[in-house]
This record gives structure tokens, C-alpha cells and sequence, in this order.
């Protein structure tokens, strides 16, 4: 959420320490800021169903699959390839996220910094809670339990 927040203030021309001179804002620009942020907040929602009960069974109102089983490995391997990706994409900038032309430099990078930081954690975390919703739905369908 923090990340998404900066990112969105960036695009509609909130000071944030970046050097956006030439940059199309408002403009496509500001359209991809937001439709980023969306994009992540949405994946994020999307990684609460390997804890959630309509991670295990999709919920009824969703129309063609409302109340179908979901299939472990089609929840477990996209989150394993999205936590790939988001680690490849943060684990080289744990020592700051500065350092891009026009990058933000003092209090301004300590912001950004503190607002990209959470995405860090996501990437691990996001493994750990792919293997243990695959244990769980394993171990369910081992006892011959119904998913929740």
C-alpha cells in the first residue's frame, strides 16, 4: 500500500523528491502510476486467498465458477512465480531504492525508501504462505476433508 500511495502521488504531480521535469503529467504517465498501483493492490487482495476460505472455494457470487473447488496448484504456482518475480525485482534494490536518474536524494529518499521498503518482505513471505496453503489443502484432501 505504501508504495502504491507514493507511486500514485508521483503520477498526479505531488513533489515526492523525483525529478519528473519532461515527463508526461497528467498524462500517460499518471495513467500507468495508477493502473501500477491498482495492479499490485489487486495481487496483494489476490495473496490473502492462500489464507482465506475463498482461496479453497471460489465464492458463490463470482458467476461460471461460484462455488467450485479451487485446485491447490492453481493458486500455489502462480503465487510461487509472483513471488519470484517480486523478489527479483526488490532483493537488488535492499540497500535503497535511489539511484535512478532523477531519483529522489535526503529526506525525500527516506520516504521513498520507507514506502518501497514492505515490498522486501513480500516476495519471502509470499512463499511461505504459498507452501503452507499447499500443506493445508494437501493434508485436507489426504483425510478426505471437504476444503472450507
Amino acid at each position: 500500500m505504501p508504495s502504491g500511495i507514493w507511486r500514485i502521488a508521483m503520477g498526479i504531480g505531488i513533489p515526492v523528491g523525483f525529478n519528473t521535469t519532461g515527463w508526461d503529467i497528467p498524462g500517460w504517465f499518471s495513467a500507468m502510476c495508477v493502473a501500477m498501483s491498482l495492479a499490485t493492490e489487486g495481487l496483494t487482495l489476490l495473496t490473502l486467498g492462500l489464507v482465506k476460505p475463498w482461496g479453497e472455494v471460489v465464492p458463490g457470487w463470482i458467476p461460471l465458477i461460484g462455488g467450485k473447488r479451487v485446485a491447490p496448484l492453481a493458486a500455489v504456482i502462480p503465487a510461487l512465480l509472483g513471488a519470484a518475480v517480486v523478489m527479483l525485482l526488490t532483493i537488488p534494490r535492499a540497500g535503497g531504492f535511489g539511484g535512478a536518474q532523477g531519483a529522489p536524494t535526503g529526506p525525500a529518499l527516506v520516504v521513498m525508501n520507507a514506502c518501497y521498503a514492505p515490498l522486501l518482505l513480500w516476495g519471502p513471505l509470499l512463499v511461505v504462505v504459498a507452501l503452507s496453503y499447499y500443506q493445508r489443502r494437501l493434508a485436507r484432501s489426504s483425510h478426505g476433508e471437504r476444503p472450507r
